[in-house]
């Protein structure tokens, strides 16, 4: 019987991408671990970077796109349904809950999508959430209460997103070492294509042919492209020895890994006002329907457009240095570009080009979470982490419109406060990213990132240990601020 994994399993002195590459080899997995995998060993023993591996990246960009992609589609259904009245029962709040329910839910499920995955495999599992979202689109279809829509569009789909993202986020980057952030960012901008291609299609689909069609029409393509996608993708889980456990509590003994959720926390509650609410302001400041839509899917262009340039950029200048300044730079823009140019048209779109930066979080996490706590780690560390982000994604929305008010300049106090959660989110992967530099110091380099240090019984940790007392600490904490202030690839 497996035993249970431990935070720092790796030989002392081993870097978190030093033990990838043994483990792609073989060398150092028992193979005794519970793991399942969909590939065969002497696929294993022959894997080279890339190779099939851009296959993969392409199925998951694809499901990405009938996932994520309809999903940001819901500011077109949102922007809809405040002005037409078709739902009884309703209110703009109920409205809100239901798409910050289909983002909540899908992260939620993570934890049973982790054990599905570790006792029955990645594609069962992720079929099952091909099934749930076509099933959610043909039952919305039929609403006519606001009860409908939350059973449909909010939980049945978020079960099914959560079945296919939690299924798949974590199989790319199995594919992949020295070009890990540039597969990973071509994978989630997936999302984006498919958000600018949904939020067009949708408003031209409920325009022509009314809305229970338009959610019929987005069920059958959904369920063929993520039945196909099925076909195409395989994972690595055994090579690697990924431990797909459901709740590694060890986890937030880690200062680091609170930090890392700290990112995902204000970060996920900006960006989904954001996503929601672009269409809906439009409209309020003047513009019409179809602008709106424009300007959202300008939004999802920038974000397929822009992610892999993050991924690229992130390979060669560092995971955690664009992760900050791409944080830093959505809150930058929500407050100066949002708030003093969004009422013109032209400023809208120049804001909407800035999406890539909004939505940053997701084409970093997975990279960035591998830096936190090494690949074998990484299921079980999204695991608790999407669970964590549930709060945020159920009520982002809800609080943004609690925030607007009547008028040309009612979005101010929704633009304001989606600013500082971007800052705050900044200061969250900055403090990260001098924590990583201060662990590579301890391990005298600053090449390889060192290994993910677990907690003692003495509130000490594994690397205070193995620098050999190297650093006092007074030292620590010094290097830690100073370290705020250096720009070095991380």
């Amino acid at each position: 019987m497996a035993s249970k994994p431990s935070v720092s399993d790796r030989p002392p002195g081993t870097s978190t991408q030093d033990a990838e590459l043994v483990d792609v080899e073989g060398d150092t997995r028992s193979g005794k671990e519970e793991v399942t995998g969909e590939s065969d060993s002497s696929e294993d023993k022959e894997f080279k970077e890339g190779g099939y591996g851009w296959m993969v990246v392409f199925s998951v960009a694809l499901v990405n796109a009938h996932t994520w992609g309809l999903n940001s589609s819901y500011a077109v259904f949102l922007a809809y349904y405040l002005r037409s009245g078709d739902i009884a029962g309703s209110s703009p709040l109920a409205f809100a809950f239901v798409g910050g329910l289909s983002i909540s839910i899908s992260l939620l499920v993570s934890p049973l999508v982790t054990w599905c995955i570790g006792r029955f495999g990645t594609i069962p599992t992720f079929r099952i959430g091909v099934v749930l979202e076509a099933i959610s689109f043909v039952g919305a279809s039929f609403s006519t209460h606001i009860y409908h829509l939350i059973l449909s569009q909010g939980v049945c789909f978020g079960f099914g997103l959560g079945f296919c993202f939690t299924a798949t986020v974590g199989v790319v980057p199995q594919w992949f070492i020295k070009r890990r952030s540039f597969a990973n960012a071509v994978a989630t901008s997936g999302s984006g294509f498919g958000g600018l291609t949904y939020s067009l299609a949708t408003n031209a689909m409920i325009s022509n042919l009314g809305l229970p069609w338009a959610f019929r029409i987005l069920a059958i393509i959904a369920f063929v492209v993520n039945g196909g996608c099925s076909l195409i993708l395989r994972d690595r889980n055994k090579a690697v020895g990924a431990r797909h456990v459901p709740f590694h509590l060890d986890l937030f003994k880690l200062p680091e890994y609170w930090l890392f959720l700290g990112w995902g926390f204000f970060s996920l509650m900006s960006y989904v006002i954001v996503v929601f609410s672009i269409t809906d302001y439009a409209q309020q400041v003047g513009f019409s329907a179809s602008q709106g839509s424009l300007a959202a899917a300008i939004f999802n262009l920038s974000q397929g457009i822009g992610r892999p340039l993050i991924g690229l950029a992130s390979d060669r200048v560092g995971k955690l240095n664009v992760a900050g300044l791409g944080t830093l730079t959505a809150g930058v823009v929500a407050f100066f570009l949002w708030i003093f140019a969004g009422k013109s048209y032209p400023g809208l779109i120049i804001y909407a080009l800035f999406g890539a930066f909004a939505g940053v979080i997701w084409p970093c996490v997975a990279p960035v979470g591998a830096e936190v706590v090494g690949l074998s780690l990484l299921p079980a560390a999204l695991s608790i982490y999407w669970l964590v982000l549930v709060l945020p994604a159920t009520f982002a929305e809800v609080i943004g419109l609690m925030l607007r008010t009547p008028g040309i300049d009612g979005y101010l106090n929704v633009q304001i406060f989606t600013g500082v959660m971007y800052i705050a989110s900044f200061m969250f992967i900055w403090l990260l990213r001098s924590w990583k530099l201060q662990q590579m110091e301890l391990l005298g380099t600053m090449d390889d990132p060192p290994v993910v240090s677990a907690p003692t019984s003495d509130g000490g940790s594994n690397s205070d240990v193995n620098s050999g007392g190297r650093a006092t600490e007074h030292g620590r904490l010094r290097s830690y601020f100073m370290n705020m202030f250096v720009f070095k690839r991380v």
